[in-house]
């Protein structure tokens, strides 16, 4: 049994959302980054800072490039890896909205702006319940209102989210090329995929992208209908149990 895992989140995501897959595993130590303490797309030196190794990895959208990166670039630090609804390596961006761009500049004045005036603190929270609505099929929030306005509201949040996006752009460009040569030996891997609720729209291409990396990996693949894009809110029995059978 792998003694310990990290989880990382996806675009957005707050470590309190992922309450309910903690409760299913009482007996894993399984911690869940912080994006507002460490980036997502941080070096990897940065992510295991303070971690006995080697250790399970779970990522969810963005979070599954930035596990993904971790794997292949030190794969003796990995026992086991979940990949939960992964961001693709084809998710490359606009490459003028690339950090340090005329563009990526423009946006993040923009954002800043907003900050000052305080428009994050008055639709913040709504913003995040949108998400919530379209990315579950539960629609089941698990922030209380507190937290959400702490996470959401402050100044400096959509600056961010705007960093994680752009930055997974980069990161999807580096794990495409890692996967050109990729270690000879890799962990055991799991590649869960939802093509329910607003992601059944994409679910043809989306799930043949899935496949198509897990193949790469020597990874199963577990389809999900049943949920949306987070599926750390819809089926997180789901997630427990790729933790548990290993």
């Amino acid at each position: 049994m792998t003694s310990s895992w990290v989880m990382v989140p996806g675009l957005a995501e707050a470590p309190e959302e992922f309450g309910e897959v903690l409760s299913l595993l009482p007996d894993r130590d399984i911690q869940v980054l912080d994006p507002w303490l460490t980036p997502i797309t941080a070096p990897v030196s940065e992510l295991r800072r303070g971690l006995t190794l080697p250790v399970g990895l779970l990522g969810h959208s963005i979070g599954g490039l930035a596990v993904l990166r971790w794997t292949l670039t030190h794969p003796e630090e990995v026992e086991r890896l979940v990949l939960i609804d992964t961001s693709l390596t084809s998710e490359t961006g606009w490459r003028w909205l690339y950090p340090g761009t005329v563009g990526d500049r423009l946006v993040r004045a923009v954002l800043r702006g907003l900050g000052r005036f305080g428009v994050p603190q008055l639709i913040g929270t709504t913003a995040r319940r949108l998400l919530i609505r379209v990315g579950s099929m539960r629609n089941n929030d698990l922030l209380s209102r507190a937290t959400a306005r702490r996470r959401y509201g402050a100044a400096g949040s959509w600056l961010l989210f705007w960093d994680e996006l752009t930055g997974s752009w980069e990161l999807a460009a580096e794990v495409a090329r890692l996967l050109e040569s990729p270690p000879a030996v890799l962990p055991p891997t799991v590649v869960l995929v939802a093509t329910g609720g607003s992601s059944r729209f994409t679910a043809q291409g989306w799930l043949a992208g899935q496949r198509a990396l897990a193949d790469r990996l020597n990874a199963t693949v577990e389809v999900l209908p049943d949920s949306a894009h987070l599926i750390h809110l819809d089926r997180p029995d789901a997630i427990a149990k790729a933790v548990a059978g290993f």
